[in-house]
């Protein structure tokens, strides 16, 4: 989810090249198919030639024709209803923390470091692009040279201040504690690191718009980091960034497919389409990002969003706390879409999260002040605060990020759900879902009114899907398929992906070795932050 400004920075360089390519190629469709805009893209030529590109080639002359009218009218009836229950609604088998980890893997497999002046003269990214590939660029940015401001300095042997291997982490400063507590939260090595003006020193702004993956950066950050000092004294120093590097962008590939992926999907399905080889999502040299992907199946993450969410034990749901951690707070305490730089110099100490409360980590014995965090399940409904985003006013279409997605949809020229089910029945057996099962709830009543029951909107279709065939807690046949072969397809077309070196698997420190989730990440990094008390890292501020 981008800030309520994010958008509007271009002029300013302060937006992906992603931006400027969808931007672009659907100015172009739009122009070659009228008033309307519903001619399906052209972008790149023969498959994969560009950026962006479609998955399905052969539906590419058969684009979901819907008027805005009828969008804002399914749009408006995809809401979790009022006084929804987190019994009802939650997806207990995906923690919170995942919806995040989810955004900052989308702003790592489409950040493009072309200058900007190179992006304009090439808007729709057709030559010399950025594949997509999670290559962590987000934390690294272009390396040690060019990017040395990323990177912590420290006296050598000689005593002369010099550049390390290490990434540079920020402070978190001292800050309020809670109302039934006396004194304060004391500075804590958990922010980003900032300039004066309180800008993030990243890889990537887009990852300083919300606090939580904001903090998952700096997990990353600190990931890094806790590598560098694991292999040192086993490493050249002259090599010893270079080997982190590689071990961190391994463990989080290996990570991604099967803790992210595999969460959405189904358990297995990395291992069976390696082996049997992906059927959809084809290139001939490189990698692209698919419409279908990036227009669609990849905006699940919107239906996870919570409305608020127990951030640590001083701003939670209940009492005794500050104040509650809702969207509007999660961005206010950020500088890209926030007060960081200026009503705060820094993250307050106070705002540290709590990653026991957003994934699988053991909870403290006493839980009277803990709550854990699930996502939302997956399904058509989203909560109210994303039928209201910032900067648009209150009650009309363009404030609904529902609305959004479904016109972004058409404006690329995406097909229908049905036919891109009917397509890859062609090589896959599975059942689709169907008009009915479509029709169900008070959206798909909606839906069936507007005819989307039988023509679907791609990404309605997928989040109904999830519905009815993975209990909202998964995805469905159409969408697995295209998460799950996009994710693979990226790391199999990296040339210097762990999938390069047959046989690899995870090797440093988890639960269950030869494997490495999110929950080693932050325990490892705990580990190395504090080896006497290793259980302060995963809570900073304290139970």
């Amino acid at each position: 989810m981008a800030g309520p400004n994010l958008r509007q920075r271009i002029g300013h360089g302060f937006v992906s090249r992603q931006v400027l390519a969808e931007n672009a190629a659907i100015a172009a469709a739009q122009h070659a198919g009228g008033a309307e805009g519903f001619a399906p893209l052209d972008v790149g030529g023969q498959q994969g030639e560009a950026f962006f590109d479609f998955m399905f080639g052969e539906l590419r002359d058969k684009p979901l024709k819907a008027s805005d009218g009828d969008l804002a009218a399914l749009a408006r009836a995809m809401k979790e209803p009022p006084g929804a229950t987190d019994a009802d609604f939650d997806n207990t088998d995906i923690p919170a923390g995942f919806t995040y980890l989810g955004q900052f893997v989308d702003h790592d497999i489409t950040l493009d470091l072309t200058p900007l002046s190179v992006a304009m003269e090439d808007p729709e990214m057709v030559k010399n692009f950025r594949t997509p590939g999670l290559d962590l660029d987000c934390v690294y940015g272009a390396g040690p040279g060019p990017h040395r401001f990323l990177f912590a300095r420290a006296p050598n042997e000689a005593g002369q201040v010099v550049d390390t291997p290490k990434l540079l982490i920020g402070t978190a400063q001292a800050s309020s504690e809670n109302d039934d507590r006396p004194g304060q939260v004391p500075d804590l090595p958990n922010d980003l690191p900032r300039n004066a003006q309180g800008v993030a020193l990243i890889g990537d702004h887009r990852n300083d718009e919300n606090l939580v993956v904001a903090q998952i950066h700096l997990a990353f950050l600190k990931f890094h980091n806790a590598v560098v000092d694991h292999l040192a004294g086993s490493v050249d120093k002259s090599q010893l960034f270079a080997e982190a590097a590689k071990t961190v962008r391994w463990h989080y590939q290996w990570m991604v497919l099967h803790d992210w992926v595999e969460r959405l999907t189904e358990t297995g399905i990395v291992a069976k389409i390696l082996h049997e080889g992906r059927r959809f999502y084809r290139f001939q040299t490189k990698p692209f990002m698919p419409w279908e992907f990036s227009g669609a199946a990849y905006r699940l993450g919107h239906s996870m969003v919570r409305q608020t969410y127990s951030h640590n034990r001083i701003f939670r749901t209940r009492e005794p706390r500050l104040f509650n951690a809702d969207l509007s707070t999660l961005f206010g305490f950020t500088n890209l879409s926030g007060n960081i730089g200026t009503a705060f110099p820094t993250l307050p100490s106070n705002w540290a999260i709590d990653w026991r409360r957003f994934f699988d980590l053991p909870p403290p014995a006493d839980q009277s002040q803990f709550e854990f965090n699930h996502s939302r399940k997956l399904d058509a409904g989203l909560i109210e605060a994303l039928h209201n985003l910032p900067g648009s006013e209150p009650g009309t279409a363009t404030a609904s990020l529902a609305f959004r997605n479904l016109k972004r949809g058409v404006q690329i020229g995406l097909p229908s759900g049905q036919d891109v089910a009917a397509l890859m029945r062609q090589k896959i057996a599975f059942d689709p879902i169907s008009p009915a099962e479509i029709a169900q709830g008070p959206d798909g009543a909606v839906a069936k009114d507007l005819g989307f029951d039988k023509n679907t909107p791609l990404w309605y279709y997928i989040l109904k899907e999830a519905s009815a065939r993975g209990g909202g807690k998964r995805l469905g046949p159409v969408g697995t398929r295209i998460i799950a072969e996009v994710f693979i397809g990226i790391v199999q077309g990296d040339e210097g992906s762990y999938l390069s070196q047959p046989g690899w698997t995870p090797h440093l420190p988890a639960a269950v070795p030869g494997t490495f989730f999110m929950t080693d990440l932050l325990k490892f990094v705990a580990a190395a932050e504090d080896s006497a008390n290793p259980l302060k890292g995963l809570n900073p501020v304290g139970d």
